[in-house]
C-alpha cells in the first residue's frame, strides 16, 4: 500500500496550518511525526484519515482520492487526540459495539487484543471509571483489533506504564514487518529511537524529513 500527500495545504479561514506538504508512506515501515504542540501533526493525521479535507493538493491511497469520492480511506484505523467511548459501557462492551459495524472479528479477538494492551483485568469496568492510561489502552485496542493495513496513533503512550509501552512498541514494529503502514505522532524520544524507520518534523507550516542515526 502507498499513501501520497501531494502539495497538500490546509487552512482554517485565514490561518495556514500546513503548506505544500509532500510525503509518501509505504507498507512495511513505521513513520514517526514530531513537532511542538500546534505544529499541525493532528491536523495532518485527520486529513490522512479523511476527517479533514485539504484546502489544496490531494491525498491518494493506492492512487485513489477517497476525499474526492466522499469516502473514508480503506482499512485505516486511528487514535487521534483523546479517545472517546460510551461512558456507561464497559471497555469490552465498547469494543464489541465498534466490532459490530464491520463484523470482521469475534469476542475472542477482542479479548486477545485487550490482553495485548494489558487491559484484560479491567475489561468489565465502566469506561467512565477508567484512568487516563486505561483510556489510552482501550483506544489503542480499537485501532489494532481489526488488523488494519494502516495504523495511525497520536501520542499513544500518554499515561501508560513502561512495561505495556515497551510491549506495544514491539507489537507496532511487528505490524510493520507484516506489511502495515504505522504512523505515530509523538514527543517521546524513545518512540523515535525504538520505532522509527523514517521521521518527519512539523514546524512553521512545513514538514521535512529528519535524518536518523541508522539511515
Amino acid at each position: 500500500m502507498e499513501i501520497v500527500f501531494s502539495n497538500v495545504t490546509k487552512k482554517f479561514k485565514d490561518i495556514t496550518v500546513l503548506e505544500d506538504v509532500n510525503i509518501t508512506f509505504n507498507s512495511g515501515k513505521v513513520y514517526v511525526l514530531v513537532g511542538q504542540n500546534g505544529s499541525g501533526k493532528s491536523v495532518f493525521l485527520k486529513m490522512l484519515c479523511g476527517f479533514y479535507h485539504p484546502t489544496s493538493g490531494e491525498i491518494l491511497q493506492d492512487g485513489i482520492n477517497y476525499i474526492q469520492e466522499k469516502k473514508f480511506p480503506l482499512d485505516t484505523r486511528c487514535l487521534i487526540e483523546k479517545p472517546q467511548f460510551l461512558p456507561e459501557l464497559s471497555g469490552f462492551a465498547n469494543l464489541q459495539l465498534l466490532a459490530s459495524i464491520q463484523k470482521t472479528i469475534d469476542d475472542q479477538k477482542i479479548n486477545e487484543t485487550l490482553e495485548l494492551v494489558n487491559l484484560a483485568s479491567e475489561k468489565d469496568k465502566k469506561y467512565s471509571h477508567y484512568s487516563l492510561g486505561m483510556k489510552q489502552k482501550l483506544g489503542i485496542a480499537q485501532v489494532l483489533m481489526e488488523d488494519p493495513k494502516v495504523i495511525v496513533l497520536d501520542e499513544p503512550f500518554n499515561g501508560i506504564e513502561k512495561k505495556t509501552t515497551v510491549n506495544l512498541r514491539k507489537t507496532l514494529k511487528e505490524q510493520a514487518k507484516l506489511g502495515k503502514i504505522v504512523i505515530i505522532a509523538t514527543h517521546m524520544d524513545a518512540d523515535i529511537n525504538d520505532l522509527a524507520d523514517e521521521v518527519y518534523e512539523f514546524d512553521d507550516c512545513q514538514v521535512k524529513k529528519v535524518k536518523i542515526g541508522r539511515e
